[in-house]
């Protein structure tokens, strides 16, 4: 105790203490506010690569996964519609997909790296509408013209089961296809192409 009765060192351990107490308040009110600043795990995994299991899907079948926020379509195509495919060519307003969005790997006829196995972006390249699958040929509602493919209700886009667009339609281009690549024969990843997966 000093001559005007203070004790320094009851002052001392109270204002340790006070810097202690303050500092981890301080962390109880930063680390909500910083985490805040986090996008979400569910905005993290919208970005996210998605695998998708081809092992239990049948001829024709299409499913439906979700990939940053857009439907993405995993169609497995027949051989008689794998055959189609080349005699719609004339009525095509891009056949070879030369103005269409798609990773290299499907820069082909048939826009895919799979032949029976397509991928696409399930929007329509006018607006934004999704396309209704309508793989049945020639209904009464589209014409003996119709093959099998994908019509859009909203302004009637019609793509054949290779996502290309018809001429004289509203969309300008083929549907967009996702950057994918096969981990096996029956597992895909949709949102990453074998590019990306070998700098990983």
């Amino acid at each position: 105790m000093n001559a005007q009765g203070v004790d320094n060192s009851k002052r001392q351990f109270l204002t340790a203490a006070l810097t202690v107490v303050g500092a981890v308040g301080a962390g109880y009110l930063t680390v909500p506010f910083l985490s805040q600043m986090r996008p979400s795990a569910k905005a993290m995994a919208a970005g996210a690569p998605v695998e998708v299991d081809l092992s239990k899907m049948e001829p024709g079948q299409l499913i439906r996964v979700a990939w940053r926020g857009k439907p993405v379509w995993v169609l497995q195509r027949t051989p008689e519609v794998l055959a189609t495919l080349n005699t719609l060519e004339p009525k095509l307003a891009d056949p070879q997909s030369a103005a269409s969005i798609q990773p290299a790997s499907s820069a082909n006829p048939l826009r895919s790296i799979k032949p029976e196995i397509f991928v696409a972006i399930g929007l329509c390249t006018h607006l934004g509408c999704s396309p209704t699958f309508r793989p049945e040929i020639a209904p009464h509602d589209l014409g003996e013209d119709w093959k099998g493919g994908f019509f859009c209700p909203c302004h009637g886009s019609w793509f054949d089961l290779a996502g290309r667009v018809f001429r004289g339609v509203p969309a300008p281009t083929n549907l967009e296809i996702p950057p994918y690549r096969y981990v096996t024969d029956n597992l895909m990843i949709i949102g990453e192409d074998n590019d990306e997966a070998s700098k990983a």
